[in-house]
């Protein structure tokens, strides 16, 4: 069976109280007090309180335009993932050399060589890793990284595999854009990491939670729902209401159907590893699913002290559900763009 051994959430060095965050934002959004007051009303209702920056709350109105934004990506990305890397490797006793597939990934950043190819340089990966980079997944490739690697190691069953999820979604920031996407976004969103090492079953690597199988989806007719529109100006957010009632409508039928095909139901689930992707998106979760406000409370948490980290925030939320007894079961599931769903099954042996 394959395995995770080890997960590695890391956080940049500016951590700003939400109230800090929003009183910028409205100086630099608001074009009149009403609309600093939606500002203010909206970021108060994301249910986050803190959020990890990578640069000064304060340094952000000097951002000049996308390639400026683009640039400190690729400075500020290549830290925080090289810092998660470092500790997810440490903690399950590897070294970069040992890696022989790369999956990384990111939405708030762009380039060509993508950014893997810094790390691969920069950390020691032997020259003939498998690398790949994607772009697009959005919030579910957290999710869908856990599963595609999965995927390859079952192929593979004495490789070592890496997924590398890096947002530094605070650089996206729309200071010309007074859309509601745009104003839900400045106040739900910050950046992060998080890393992840998997082994084949026939990997000498003990321990570790197996994957024990996933699913994945695309919602019909929701292609603008979630997404990013990308300009002249970098990535202005689209973020429809329609979320909840498309997650209402199908993911109840595609996590059953996994779990059917495991012989399993909702019942056998302890725990529920969901992507913490706002308050709308979690109530909607636990409707859908017809979970307590308890089950989902690592998610909330999680919203709570770093905000929405896209690919990274489901990795971060699985970062601090590892202690289980032997034989729980859980289910990691996340959306992104698409609207595409990603459900993976876990077990600890």
């Amino acid at each position: 069976m394959v395995r995770i051994l080890s997960v590695e959430p890391a956080l940049p060095a500016y951590p700003h109280a939400q109230a800090e965050i929003t009183e910028e934002l409205v100086d630099g959004l608001a074009t009149d007090a009403t609309m600093a007051e939606v500002i203010r009303r909206i970021h108060r209702s994301t249910g986050v309180d803190t959020r990890h920056l990578v640069m000064p709350i304060k340094d952000y109105r000097s951002i000049e335009g996308f390639t400026h934004a683009n640039t400190l990506f690729r400075e500020h990305a290549l830290a925080l993932a090289t810092t998660a890397i470092a500790g997810a490797l440490e903690k399950a006793g590897l070294i970069a050399a040992e890696v022989d597939y790369l999956f990384f990934t990111t939405v708030t950043g762009v380039g060509a060589p993508s950014l893997d190819v810094d790390l691969v340089t920069n950390l020691g990966f032997r020259t003939d890793v498998i690398r790949v980079p994607s772009f697009g997944l959005g919030c579910v490739a957290g999710a869908s990284a856990i599963a595609r690697v999965a995927d390859y190691l079952r192929g593979h069953p004495t490789a070592v595999g890496l997924v590398v999820s890096v947002e530094v979604c605070s650089l996206t920031v729309q200071w010309d854009d007074p859309s509601m996407a745009n104003i839900v976004g400045t106040g739900l969103f910050g950046d992060g990491a998080a890393a992840v090492v998997m082994v084949g079953e026939q990997s000498p690597h003990a321990g570790g939670i197996s994957v024990t199988g996933s699913r994945s989806a695309v919602y019909p007719d929701s292609s603008e729902a979630i997404g990013w529109n990308i300009g002249t100006s970098g990535f202005r957010l689209m973020l429809s209401p329609a979320v909840p009632h498309l997650i209402d409508q199908h993911l109840a039928l595609d996590i059953d159907a996994l779990l059917a095909e495991k012989g399993l139901n909702r019942a056998d689930i302890g725990s529920w590893i969901a992507h913490p992707g706002g308050p709308r998106v979690l109530e909607a979760f636990s409707e859908a699913l017809d979970l307590s406000p308890s089950d989902l409370a690592t998610s909330w948490q999680v919203m709570g002290e770093v905000g929405n980290l896209s690919s990274s925030a489901v990795l971060h939320v699985l970062a601090r559900s590892l202690e289980r007894e032997p034989g729980h079961k859980a289910l990691l599931f996340a959306l992104g763009p698409g609207i595409s769903v990603e459900i993976v099954l876990l077990e600890w042996p």
